[in-house]
């Protein structure tokens, strides 16, 4: 075992004491935690005229204030549409996650391919983001922005891919293992994927939103991991993100879920303490106590008999 010296008191401790008294709770940190790098800004003038962009003016951010609910069949077509060039880009992206890749390499090849299939990346621009997706390393809960840190073996990483096409935004996103990773980091990404899932299969027509919560804090608790209170799955369609507010966590919010009704669910779990804070740049949010977070989400519209995953 490699040691250190500390030369106060002339005692000698290993590394793997000095990485513990880092780590908020007292678990060794194995893994790289994150500090932002060099972002490179996406030119929005570099996109071809002919691509629709959603109007993202502080007006139109703030007018609309209810549930997007569909239940004409051409709009469920064009949402659709947008869900599952979404979920394309996702899974394009997930295969050019290996060690050596910067995130901002990973936004280069999600936004290449949204432009390609003539659609829009959703998080370009929006209330200022700099970059086509969320790159989220470790203990980078969310919005994390792509820059020029590399991944290493071991890392965990979500990609967050957002498209608007047709006058629609489809969203979603998911965790995966950089290389080789260690059993902790497998089950936090396990259980987080699993809690989606389970949450998805309780919604239906006339269910209690709070039921999502319920069911995701339950299943991260009982596998020893926290939720984020900080953040929510959100109404989605023509607007990026709308009412209803989604808690994974439980909560005794009294709205129900209705026929057409269309949100996200997105719960992100995390190592030790479930506090987080937002750094200088206005959106990384990252651990407090550096633990790692894994977070999944789908686009779905309820339906009479449960619902339907667009993404």
């Amino acid at each position: 075992m490699l040691t250190r010296s500390l030369k106060v008191l002339n005692i000698r401790f290993p590394i793997s004491f000095l990485l513990k008294q880092l780590h908020g709770n007292g678990a060794a940190i194995n893994y790289k935690v994150i500090t932002p790098g060099k972002v490179q800004k996406t030119d929005i003038s570099s996109i071809p005229t002919n691509i629709e962009k959603p109007d993202y003016s502080v007006i139109t951010l703030h007018k609309f204030k209810g549930y997007q609910i569909l239940d004409d069949e051409n709009e469920v077509k064009k949402l659709s549409e947008a869900c599952k060039l979404a979920k394309h880009v996702l899974e394009l992206a997930q295969t050019h996650v290996e060690p050596g890749v910067t995130t901002q390499f990973l936004d280069e090849v999600v936004h290449k391919e949204i432009i390609s299939l003539g659609a829009y990346p959703s998080p370009l621009d929006y209330r200022g983001f700099p970059s086509s997706c969320c790159t989220s390393v470790n203990n980078v809960v969310c919005h994390g922005i792509p820059d020029d840190n590399q991944l290493e073996d071991g890392d965990i990483i979500n990609v967050d891919v957002s498209v608007y096409y047709s006058g629609y935004h489809g969203d979603t996103s998911n965790t995966f293992p950089v290389g080789a990773i260690d059993p902790a980091a497998h089950k936090l990404i396990d259980v987080t994927r699993r809690s989606l899932h389970d949450a998805i299969k309780s919604c239906q027509h006339g269910e209690f939103l709070s039921v999502i919560g319920e069911v995701i804090e339950d299943q991260a608790v009982e596998s020893g991991f926290s939720v984020s209170r900080r953040f929510v799955g959100h109404g989605i369609g023509k607007y990026f993100h709308t009412f209803p507010n989604v808690c994974h966590y439980r909560n005794t919010s009294n709205e129900r879920m209705l026929t057409g009704m269309v949100f996200t669910i997105e719960p992100i779990l995390m190592e030790g303490s479930n506090r987080s804070y937002t750094l200088d740049d206005g959106w990384t949010e990252v651990s407090h106590d550096k633990g790692r977070s894994a977070q999944a989400e789908h686009t779905l519209i309820v339906t009479r008999e449960g619902c339907q995953v667009l993404t």
